[in-house]
């Protein structure tokens, strides 16, 4: 292959947001604090680099409690947070456990407890199975919150029980489609509640914007992330949207496409709020033996947000 010219436009912000930072950060402390080995209940964030540098240091992860040996060593609870039933479930085995929810997961937590308490029936748009979307669900008894996965559910939902109606909505979504969703629960349930602020959280926002931006002047677009990881999964889906049809996730097994990359004079990249920027790096650094690269990074805004670790591991 000739080494031909590259340009790459470089998504800014990308890669790791607050709530991905200080879950790997509760991790790091607590191994301070307690010594290995410490459990984290799911990947601590949707990552295979991430979780496989925390369990060379001494995390061991698990699906559910039940599977922990040593039931005296302390036990995480991921970033994506867990229904209620899991921080019981560990009382009652007297476990002593360390909740690294992401501050915006709780809040929308909070928020379906609130509305619930006032009678009010909750809607939460996500995707079935994400365990962010289990979680949230695991908030409320089961007969008080609907899941809305799609455009079809919101149109095919009656209010069987003529109950007040809220949403509200799962943090990693797409912007456009969700606000679709709504437009349709909206015009159907004039008087549904909506949160005061946006659920879908600021990172997810501002990485959807950043892609957006550049998309339509991409011949291909690179997203760096894991196959569950739903805010890596809406980004690849957002370029498309915008203009670049040939976008594709780069996850831990993937094969990157030189020879299309050769036909390309622009690509995109950017990455997951879980992905760390080693893995942009090592990418651009392939690339770079195979192309002349000109980088040029497009930043639509500076994020400086930054949540505090729980007061017990200070």
């Amino acid at each position: 292959m000739e080494n031909k010219n590259l340009k790459i436009l470089l998504a800014a912000p990308r890669g790791f947001c607050a709530g991905v930072d200080r879950a790997i950060e509760i991790v790091k402390k607590s191994l301070d604090k307690y010594g290995a080995p410490v459990y984290i209940r799911h990947e601590i964030v949707h990552n295979k680099h991430v979780v496989d540098s925390l369990k060379k240091i001494g995390a061991i992860f698990v699906e559910e409690l039940e599977e922990i040996e040593d039931k005296t060593r302390p036990v995480i609870f991921s970033a994506h947070g867990v229904p209620k039933s899991v921080p019981k479930e560990a009382l009652n085995l007297n476990m002593t456990y360390i909740d690294a929810t992401c501050p915006l997961v709780s809040k929308v937590h909070r928020e379906a407890e609130n509305l619930s308490k006032k009678g009010i029936k909750v809607l939460l748009i996500g995707h079935k199975n994400h365990p962010e979307v289990i979680g949230t669900m695991g908030q409320l008894p089961k007969e008080s919150i609907d899941l809305i996965e799609n455009l079809e559910d919101a149109k095919n939902y009656s209010n069987k029980n003529n109950k007040n109606l809220a949403y509200i909505t799962q943090t990693t979504l797409s912007v456009d489609d969700t606000r679709d969703i709504i437009n349709v629960l909206k015009s159907k349930f004039p008087n549904i509640y909506e949160p005061k602020k946006d659920d879908i959280c600021y990172a997810t926002t501002n990485r959807q914007a950043a892609v957006k931006k550049i998309a339509m002047n991409c011949q291909m677009f690179f997203v760096l992330g894991s196959r569950n990881s739903s805010n890596s999964v809406r980004l690849v889906e957002v370029a498309k949207k915008n203009g670049c049809s040939k976008s594709e996730l780069i996850h831990s097994e993937s094969a990157i496409p030189f020879d299309e990359i050769a036909n390309c004079k622009t690509i995109g990249i950017s990455s997951g709020a879980s992905a760390p920027e080693v893995l942009v790096e090592k990418f651009i650094n392939k690339l770079k033996k195979e192309f002349t690269v000109e980088i040029e990074e497009v930043e639509i805004v500076k994020e400086d947000i930054t949540f505090k670790i729980p007061g017990k591991l200070n």
